[in-house]
């Protein structure tokens, strides 16, 4: 999955606004005003076998899960300028199935929504 897929993918989200509060080359995501995702170039603009820079997605997580998923994919590291704990980096290098970023991006948007107070939480339940 490569960087326009999931950018088409985070803006699908209801409520979702794209600001860009750190630097013109990072794309931060939020609901609610609620960070939930940033999609930037990669560290030191990496690039692939084709020339293609890497970009890198970073995501809220449950810190269990985000063990596992550190140990199961080598392209999810401990989040890049985020709480390690509490956020993990996606290296989109196409070592990832399509379906599992889908996923985590889900798990991401959730798990932001789920602490909003009940009247913001409802709001944006009824668009999905």
């Amino acid at each position: 999955m490569d960087q326009t897929k999931v950018h088409e993918y985070l803006i699908k989200k209801p409520l979702v606004q794209v600001t860009k509060p750190f630097a013109q080359e990072v794309d931060v995501y939020k609901v609610n005003h609620k960070m939930f995702a940033t999609l930037a170039v990669g560290n030191d603009g990496e690039t692939n076998d084709d020339g293609e820079v890497i970009w890198w997605l970073n995501l809220k997580c449950d810190p269990d899960e985000a063990l596992s998923l550190r140990d199961i994919f080598p392209a999810v590291i401990p989040g890049y300028h985020m709480n390690k704990r509490l956020w993990n980096t996606v290296i989109l290098d196409g070592t990832i199935p399509q379906g599992e970023i889908e996923r985590m991006i889900d798990n991401s948007f959730s798990l932001v929504v789920e602490n909003m107070p009940e009247k913001d939480r409802q709001a944006i339940l009824l668009h999905l």
